[in-house]
């Protein structure tokens, strides 16, 4: 096959618009299309509850304050601007609307996706007629690719989608100014909408880079030329990424040349989920590589390199494929480079990388010998089976038990996948299955405090104080807390160890004066010891330091009426 030549950015856009097809109503037809069928794909999660991370982050906590200057101390002030905005129209635990908001998300980046990629698709010479059709294929793809549902039917996972959708704003900024020599107006569009990436999540520092290797490639081609040229842009950049401050802390305790051996292999791991999208999982487990030689991270270096060879020896002749492993390899590094994150592989960091990938593939598609009603059927095909393969993802992400079971179908040995199953099924009382869940997440990975106190409550549950206590005091040797010295205390209330109960609730009430549930502990303690008046006076103050809608706050609104009749029957 003949090389296509690379147009370039200086391409006239009166050019550009002769050669391609007329857009008449077919565009709206197929964007309203697409629209309906993302709700239809994602349908199974609108409802989901919180899971994992959400039940930690402001929306998902209980009585969290209503200031919306308390949820942008919690960082990425962007991202939790729009969490509280959706806390403003959707009730305490109202999920629906967070999910919705999610998806409007996404379908704005699919938007943008499609802009972004036709734009590439003209630069890299590709026939006019079929740009509109394989940029709204990669856009398709994108928006209801399997691999994708983490980040959007996940409501944590908005911090990829709603900062990609910055990123790409800022990316279409780019690419779509009038004049190879970007002037300082578009300069402080670009600067704006990265400011607004970077401050929803941190990865979004690595588009200056994507920038300059978007410059380099296509400006005039191959050349520093572009890159001189746009120094209006890249100065201020690089200032606002060196003072925009450090990532969101979720470092581990491992080597960061461990780090990097183990993604060697993730990498390839994301590119087999974006062809073949099977066995996803919401928390892989995924071993780390001491050492290069350690689980086959130097094989895939060895196949990284090869195809990062090919490509610079190709970009000539596939220039937009060459182009888009490498700004794949480009925005994987935040998250897989050198600095170690805690989980080393996760679904949604294919969100933004995604687009190097879909390049490739149009670049591939744009070379098939074939019409262009067949070539359509085809993506359209293709465009399907990833909606029916997300729909059925996404019925996984509606509650923690469905969640969690297919974690440890898929990774029985994933310690963190049993203790939160295990907390499932404690959540709907089935304390025997929860019981044997802890059993194997401790058989694991050694046992914490808090899968401890999970597992004695559980054992508290079934009438087994004493294994009960067993777990508490264990827990309470790794986090000496009010909550620890509370469960302690019911384990031993359980075997009548009055006094006892209550000096362990005395060291709680020192540990955390505002921690409720130690005074309802304490006031059922008295309950059934006949102190009713000490009991009224424990649930009164478990209501004043309680917070409405917690567990301890409902418990003692429950038993506060008892105690008060028990006083008024004493006298």
């Amino acid at each position: 096959m003949k090389p296509k030549k690379a147009a370039s950015p200086k391409r006239s856009g009166a050019a550009a618009k002769a050669e391609a097809p007329a857009w008449r109503w077919q565009p709206w037809a197929w964007a309203a299309a697409a629209i309906v069928l993302v709700f239809w794909a994602y349908g199974p999660a609108l409802g989901g509850v919180w899971i994992f991370d959400d039940t930690v982050l402001p929306y998902g906590r209980a009585g969290f304050s209503s200031s919306l200057l308390a949820w942008l101390k919690q960082g990425r002030p962007a991202l939790m601007l729009t969490y509280w905005l959706n806390r403003q129209i959707a009730p305490e635990g109202f999920t629906y609307a967070f999910h919705v908001v999610n998806l409007l998300i996404h379908l704005a980046a699919g938007g943008l996706m499609f802009l972004v990629v036709r734009r590439f698709l003209e630069w890299s010479g590709a026939e006019a007629a079929r740009r509109n059709l394989l940029a709204g294929f990669a856009a398709g793809v994108f928006l209801l690719h399997p691999a994708m549902t983490e980040a959007v039917a996940y409501t944590a996972g908005r911090s990829e989608s709603l900062c990609t959708m910055w990123a790409l704003a800022a990316l279409a900024a780019f690419l779509y100014r009038p004049k190879p020599e970007i002037a300082w107006g578009r300069v402080a569009a670009v600067f704006l909408l990265f400011g607004v990436a970077f401050l929803t999540k941190e990865e979004a520092a690595v588009l200056p880079a994507l920038f300059l290797l978007t410059d380099f490639w296509w400006n005039p081609g191959f050349s520093f030329k572009g890159i001189r040229g746009n120094w209006r842009l890249y100065l201020p950049m690089a200032l606002g990424v060196l003072l925009g401050g450090s990532g969101a802390g979720f470092g581990i305790d491992i080597k960061w040349y461990q780090y990097l051996f183990t993604q060697f292999r993730a990498l390839l791991v994301y590119i087999q989920e974006f062809l073949v999208p099977i066995n996803l999982t919401g928390d892989w487990y995924f071993p780390i590589s001491k050492s290069i030689l350690d689980r086959g991270a130097i094989v895939g270096l060895a196949v990284l390199v090869a195809l990062a060879g090919a490509a610079w020896y190709f970009r000539k002749r596939f220039p937009l494929a060459a182009f888009g492993f490498l700004a794949y390899l480009l925005l994987m590094a935040p998250t897989s480079s050198i600095i170690p994150i805690k989980d080393p592989l996760a679904e949604r960091r294919l969100y933004f990388s995604v687009l190097g990938l879909l390049l490739i593939a149009v670049d591939l598609l744009s070379r098939v010998r074939m019409d262009r009603r067949t070539l359509a059927i085809l993506c359209a095909v293709v465009v399907l089976a990833c909606a029916i393969g997300t729909h059925t993802r996404a019925a996984v992400w509606d509650n923690d038990e469905a969640f969690w079971k297919d974690v440890v179908q898929k990774a029985p040995e994933n310690a963190r996948a049993h203790f939160h199953l295990g907390f499932a099924w404690a959540d709907q009382q089935r304390w025997f299955d929860a019981i044997r869940e802890y059993q194997e997440a401790a058989r694991l990975a050694p046992a914490g405090w808090d899968l401890l106190l999970d597992w004695g409550h559980a054992y508290l549950n079934t009438g087994q104080p004493e294994l009960a206590l067993e777990k508490f005091q264990q827990s309470v040797k790794m986090d000496n807390s009010a909550h620890a010295r509370t469960q302690i205390a019911e384990a031993l209330a359980q075997m009548e160890r009055w006094q006892e109960a209550l000096d362990s609730l005395d060291m709680a009430q020192k540990l955390e004066p505002g921690f409720a549930y130690t005074y309802v502990v304490r006031g059922k303690i008295h309950l059934k010891t006949g102190h009713c008046a000490e009991a009224v006076d424990d649930l009164k103050t478990a209501l004043k330091v309680g917070v409405p809608g917690d567990p301890a706050y409902d418990q003692a609104t429950l038993f506060l009426p008892q105690a008060e009749a028990c006083v008024a029957g004493r006298r």
